[in-house]
């Protein structure tokens, strides 16, 4: 696997690259256009890229979680969830466990985030957690654990961050010129060869500042979408269960609910695309995702096999032939696998689930319980200021407790 996971991270890297070669060349046009000098173009865009990428590496991860509003649990909080990243942490090799974020979203939905493994977080969604049985959110997390094992969520970390000063800047650089702004103008106005050039320069600047943007998110797009499947493959992996992402992966897409904190930067970063489109079908090049069907596809073609091999087998089939995920030299020597047979373990009913997930959520919004003596109970906003409450049902006035 080491040796499809190093192919992924030049590729990938070679895309970083080409995405801090638009912000230059933006920069070298906003210099042009708006500042009238090429170099301070160059050396703002320099600055931003410098930035920006040490607050990817050091800060991305609190970024996006914040962005996620997710927030951070311990073991007591959910000891399932807690058990089964053990689980996948043990399975997948990784040296630290992560921390764990729950998202109070009915969307079901989840994401990893991290510089390194040692530094890394898993975030899932409350309506991931009411949705899913315990095979079915080990997927999830299998995956989300692979992307973490190959270093995905720092490239995907610095790509979006990346993309983001990308789109800053261009539009920055639009509004100006939009207001009236910027040399261009008046030089653009001076006769013979010279005002021609600068015409040419300032329609030539304003065609780029505009695709730039889009340039930079299929690049980002690209990034993504090489590795969910590899994430895909690598879950069956460690869970010996491919039905069990499959599962979770129809689950999660059926669902009609929109993830609230998405935007564009962050959608690629979820193990499935939350940003849900309406009417015709998003072409591939513009999706964040392999199409949905087409990995639930792939893992029940698995033949009860889980390991690498199998999924490969399962790609070549799908795709009739045409494209591979991993080359010849990373099966060397694999053989394949049985997948394991289901849970046994007995599961809480999906109201339990759903009680489950929202005491949890009371719990992190600070809001505190209360029981009346007919068996009312209060869940009380924490900006409730009042020291008494009354009962609805049978009018007994209910102390607050520590008021």
């Amino acid at each position: 696997m080491w040796e499809q996971i190093r192919a992924n991270r030049i590729k990938s890297t070679g895309l970083v690259i080409g995405m801090a070669c638009l912000l230059f060349i933006i920069g070298y046009f906003v210099g042009i256009l708006v500042l009238g000098s090429p170099l301070a173009g160059l050396i703002i865009a320099l600055i931003i890229w410098i930035i920006m990428t040490l607050v990817a590496y050091y800060q991305g991860n609190s970024i996006f979680l914040s962005i996620s509003k997710a927030k951070k649990i311990s073991h007591k909080d959910h000891p399932q969830l807690f058990n089964i990243v053990e689980e996948m942490k043990i399975a997948s090799g990784l040296p630290v466990m992560p921390e764990i974020y729950i998202i109070d979203d009915p969307a079901p939905n989840a994401f990893a985030t991290g510089r390194d493994p040692q530094h890394a977080a898993v975030a899932v969604t409350s309506g991931l957690l009411q949705r899913l049985n315990r095979d079915e959110l080990q997927g999830v997390i299998a995956h989300e654990m692979s992307h973490i094992k190959n270093r995905d969520v720092l490239l995907m970390m610095m790509s979006g961050v990346m993309m983001g000063s990308i789109i800053i800047l261009a539009d920055i650089a639009l509004w100006y010129l939009i207001l009236g702004g910027g040399r261009s103008g008046r030089r653009s106005s001076s006769s013979g060869g010279g005002g021609q050039a600068q015409l040419i320069i300032l329609v030539v600047g304003i065609v780029f500042i505009i695709l730039a943007p889009i340039l930079a998110q299929l690049l980002y797009f690209a990034i993504s979408r090489k590795r969910e499947y590899m994430a895909d493959a690598s879950a069956a992996l460690f869970t010996r269960y491919p039905e069990g992402l499959a599962s979770a992966l129809e689950k999660i897409s059926s669902s009609p609910a929109k993830l609230a904190s998405a935007n564009r930067t962050t959608a690629p970063m979820y193990i499935i695309n939350p940003l849900k489109r309406k009417g015709k079908k998003a072409s591939d090049l513009t999706s964040t995702h392999p199409p949905i069907s087409e990995r639930i596809r792939i893992l029940r073609s698995m033949g009860g096999g889980s390991s690498l091999l199998d999924y490969e087998s399962a790609f070549e089939q799908a795709h009739k032939g045409g494209g591979r995920i991993m080359p010849a030299s990373a099966l060397a020597g694999v053989s394949p696998l049985t997948a394991r047979e289901p849970g046994a373990a007995v599961e809480p009913s999906k109201i339990d689930r759903a009680r489950e997930t929202s005491d949890l959520m009371w719990k992190l919004n600070q809001y505190s319980s209360l029981t009346c003596a007919c068996g009312t109970k209060f869940k009380i906003p924490p900006k409730f200021k009042a020291a008494t409450i009354k009962c609805p049902h049978c009018g007994v006035i209910n102390h607050i407790p520590g008021r």
